[in-house]
């Protein structure tokens, strides 16, 4: 059974069949070649972000475990005309995506333009299982089962810490700021509770924090999920636990049938407001078509299947089954991840109309920090989940609010170091 190919769902296969259909309406082949943005869809971070301009560095970091994972820093904005200002930042994706995706709303839009313009040294992580982090020092994802035994405790565990040490020897820094969005926002809080790395953050921006997701209103994540938990223990070979990859059957037809700009504005939107909700004017066409060039991005079977776990009260470690948990553990349940050794001061942002990460949720989240600085609520009653990374009003919307406190703790110095 090949499940990560064809079964994801009848949900996910309407979309493309319709779209199929919607590419009647194609604007002519000239008209496609002229938009020179479509190159940038199947082009990496470092093209990506020199196409406008901005000069970025690629690095290479080898978590403790073995897994070989891709970093890109931009250390200074094209419009940043002053200071480069310390400590350094570190910007983390979200859950079935990759550092590509900070690009896609443009540059007078996405985080990792606009960062580095107001002078924030940024680094741009990757966790394992995406397309930049899918090598290995001894396994071979391609034949290795072993590759994709990983969920978002590995990541934050092993991949988060890895690269933090290697931007603190890099920057010759003792501490950096880390933005954390979905899935990049609950791997910090797994590193804070199963490590000692919490004390190297000087400032954690959560962004729709995905830690407790009992409130999730999203049908097709939890019909994703809870698909991956039922039949995880059916599967064994490599590409069956690998999920939604950069390159596999979906992401590639989603690339091509949303590359048409009529599929990319209809067909392709009313996919990203099935997955979340309905934001309307946030999301450009031209970001649609650009985004599912390398979205999804991949991850492992485990790892989405330990999504359908958090929709318990607590945010619980992974549950493998009575026996080995008692094995693991040490108790016939999984225990809880300590939150409260996020002792680091916290901003929590969240948008209401986010279906995948409820209002509630952010607000027991809240009541589990021992040092949250604020509570913050989008102001646009539409803001959704996918806006954080895909929304032509991020300058507006949540910007101002990290840049805030970013200016409240970091630092002017002369030059980016490293």
């Amino acid at each position: 059974m090949n499940t990560k190919r064809g079964s994801i769902g009848g949900c996910v296969l309407c979309i493309l069949i319709f779209s199929a259909y919607s590419l009647g309406q194609n604007l002519t082949a000239a008209q496609n070649a002229k938009d020179d943005h479509l190159q940038y869809a199947s082009s990496n971070f470092t093209s990506i972000s020199a196409s406008y301009g901005y000069i970025s560095e690629e690095h290479t970091v080898t978590t403790e475990d073995g897994y070989i994972l891709t970093m890109f820093r931009i250390p200074k904005g094209k419009r940043c005309l002053g200071s480069v200002r310390q400590p350094p930042v570190l910007l983390m994706h979200g859950f079935l995506l990759n550092s590509d995706s900070w690009t896609d709303a443009g540059p007078t839009a996405s985080l990792a333009y606009l960062l580095p313009d107001a002078c924030y040294d940024l680094w741009l992580g990757n966790v394992r299982g995406t397309d930049y982090g899918r090598r290995h020092e001894r396994l071979d994802p391609d034949t290795d089962s072993e590759f994709w035994n990983f969920t978002s405790n590995e990541m934050g565990k092993y991949d988060i810490p890895s690269f933090i040490d290697y931007i603190l020897n890099r920057t010759s820094s003792t501490e950096l700021i880390y933005v954390g969005y979905s899935q990049g926002a609950r791997i910090l809080l797994i590193m804070c509770s199963e490590t000692v790395y919490c004390n190297k953050i000087k400032l954690f921006i959560s962004l729709a924090p995905a830690v407790r997701l009992r409130y999730t209103r999203s049908l097709p994540f939890r019909l994703l999920v809870n698909f991956y938990e039922l039949i995880l223990p059916l599967l064994t070979n490599p590409n069956e636990l690998e999920v939604l990859p950069k390159g596999g059957l979906i992401q590639s037809l989603a690339a091509y049938f949303c590359r048409d700009y009529i599929a990319a504005a209809t067909i392709c939107k009313l996919a990203l407001n099935l997955i979340d909700s309905y934001d309307p004017l946030s999301v450009l066409t031209q970001t649609a078509r650009v985004l599912f060039g390398h979205t999804p991005a991949g991850s492992s079977a485990r790892n989405v299947a330990f999504y359908s776990q958090s929709f318990a009260q607590t945010f619980n470690k992974y549950d493998y089954g009575a026996d080995k948990n008692l094995e693991i553990y040490g108790s016939v349940e999984p225990p809880q991840y300590a939150l409260n050794r996020t002792t680091i001061p916290v901003v929590l942002i969240y948008g209401k109309n986010d279906y995948l990460v409820d209002t509630k949720d952010v607000m027991w989240l809240s009541t589990q920090l021992p040092n949250v600085l604020e509570t913050y609520q989008v102001r646009r009653p539409t803001w959704n989940h996918l806006d954080y990374t895909y929304s032509q009003f991020t300058p507006l919307q949540i910007f101002p609010k990290i840049n805030k406190y970013f200016l409240k703790y970091t630092d002017k110095v002369l030059s980016s170091n490293g």
